[in-house]
């Protein structure tokens, strides 16, 4: 297999062969001692210690379970993976990629990229790979965090998660799913091993990733059966390529691609006007979406069955212009049902239709509201984040959590977006948990958490503005509602104002203590200036 290929991965000179990482350290437990330990190695995780490198505070670990670093474009392998944020603004603002060569970036060309800034920023030396955070709490005592992983225990003065929302797959709780004999597998853990050609495929979801894979397979295969509970809102797509011409000159004049970057940046804020100011005018995006689907599925009976029933924007917009021409193909089947049963060797739908398979494939999305990394995380009174949180995630600028000190997180609660990119709002949470982490080092102190009532009134003033949007009024369910109903997602503002609240410091927000037991590991004294 080539190194181009999916599911291959150039993971250069690791962690593991120039030893123990930056800044890690024997503790008085023998646990190894950090003062910043970062889990997760994707955007978050990479943008985190380049701004620490950058700040001079050089005592941190980036924790990382897979082979190299890259997040969700290292697991994401599954054929037609690809970005449907244009690629100049899904890269790092200060880090530009004059190279892309298409207008919507491929998964490698994007793991690449990641790979790449880690080398750039100096980050090799932090980074440990193949290493899974198993619990972390909260010492009171001396204001540590004890972290268990799979490659032995770690204390650090401040733990941050970067794992991201879309990090752990979701399958139905569907019967017989696990008597199924055939080849089974999540689009997020695509089996490069499995040979699709020829095969009976049923194909379960109708998200973002089916959207991509099905038309990649569907010439593969014998027959493919493609299970839709709902349909999408599809639009076309204005992905081309990047001419060599377009390229060089980003490399010569970067300022042509930080305005390319601007323009793009601006057309996509203005959907926030119909997402959470004025849900009405959502139906001029929705016009076009319905012209879409009239000039790709002229069957008046197939059309029906692929037009939603909620308004545009209530769940996440696809573009994709070969969505539709792979559903009309003759070896491809649209079951507007859901999945009801697995048997040994076949598929049953919801009216009890059973159709012979020799794959399954759920492209069913992620565990999103229901955080996995909040079971693993005790905070100050050993209760975990998750049962804290009741069923409904909340955090202060979707970073930081009452009752759990010197810990942060990225692309927590309420900071995701449903028309921009996502690497925008990691830009300002960097800030905000950089300047976090410095003040608590200015200070002395060995703990700050977010005051419960700034952290409140924040919660509050989101669930005034997203009853007024889209998400609330159009008129669906989706996988931003957490399990009490409540959208526990989406950040319903525009998204400037979200990245000055971020990056202005506010002292009040947050307090400060020192432990009764003050250890050995002052963040005052160690790890770098502040």
């Amino acid at each position: 297999m080539r190194d181009d290929e999916p599911g291959t991965v150039d993971t250069g000179t690791t962690a593991d062969r120039l030893g123990p990482p930056a800044g890690s350290r024997e503790g008085n437990t023998g646990a190894r001692h950090t003062e910043v330990l970062v889990v997760g190695g994707g955007f978050s995780g990479i943008g985190l210690g380049n701004a620490l490198r950058a700040s001079e505070l050089t005592d941190f670990v980036i924790l990382e379970r897979g082979p190299a670093a890259g997040g969700v474009w290292q697991s994401n392998t599954y054929p037609g993976c690809r970005c449907d944020v244009p690629s100049h603004l899904y890269s790092f603002s200060f880090a530009p990629n004059p190279d892309w060569t298409s207008t919507y970036s491929p998964q490698a060309e994007i793991r690449a990229y990641l790979q790449n800034c880690v080398d750039r920023f100096g980050l090799r030396p932090h980074l440990r790979t193949g290493t899974e955070v198993e619990a972390a709490r909260w010492d009171e005592n001396d204001h540590l965090w004890h972290v268990t992983t799979n490659d032995g225990p770690w204390t650090a003065r401040v733990l941050v998660s970067a794992v991201g929302p879309l990090t752990e797959p979701r399958l139905p709780d569907v019967p017989g799913i696990d008597r199924f004999r055939g080849t089974i597998m999540h689009s997020a853990r695509w089996d490069h091993t499995a040979d699709l050609t020829g095969a009976r495929v049923a194909s379960i979801g109708t998200g973002a990733s089916a959207i991509q894979y099905v038309p990649e397979i569907a010439d593969r295969v014998d027959r493919l059966f493609v299970f839709q509970r709902s349909a999408p809102w599809i639009t076309p797509h204005d992905n081309r390529p990047i001419t060599d011409a377009e390229r060089e000159r980003f490399r010569a004049r970067p300022l042509r691609q930080r305005i390319a970057r601007a323009k793009v940046y601006a057309a996509k804020e203005l959907l926030v006007l119909g997402f959470a100011k004025r849900p009405a005018l959502m139906r001029v995006v929705e016009g076009l979406a319905r012209k879409h689907l009239e000039r790709q599925v002229p069957d008046p009976v197939l059309r029906r069955a692929l037009t939603p029933d909620f308004t545009l924007g209530c769940k996440r917009i696809v573009p994709s212009n070969t969505w539709y021409p792979a559903l009309q193909k003759p070896n491809v089947e649209l079951v507007p049902r859901a999945l009801r049963e697995i048997r040994e060797h076949s598929v049953i739908d919801a009216d009890g239709v059973e159709r012979e398979v020799d794959a399954v494939v759920f492209g069913t999305g992620f565990h999103v509201t229901d955080i996995p990394f909040a079971d693993r995380v005790r905070g100050r009174d050993g209760r975990l984040m998750s049962t804290a949180w009741q069923g409904s995630p909340r955090a202060y600028l979707g970073v930081s959590v009452p009752g759990f000190p010197n810990f942060f997180m990225f692309l927590g609660p309420n900071s995701g977006l449903g028309h921009s990119s996502m690497v925008y709002m990691i830009e300002a949470q960097v800030e905000h948990v950089k300047n976090a982490i410095h003040a608590l080092r200015r200070s002395g102190a060995t703990s700050i958490e977010v005051d419960r009532q700034v952290h409140d009134a924040y919660n509050a003033e989101l669930d005034r503005r997203l009853a007024k949007t889209v998400w609330e009024l159009g008129g669906c369910r989706t996988f931003y509602q957490d399990a009490n109903g409540r959208n526990a997602t989406i950040y319903p503002d525009w998204t400037f104002r979200f990245r000055r609240r971020a990056v202005r410091w506010r002292p009040g927000a947050y307090h400060l203590a020192t432990a009764a037991r003050p250890s050995d590991r002052n963040p005052a004294t160690t790890g770098g200036p502040a």
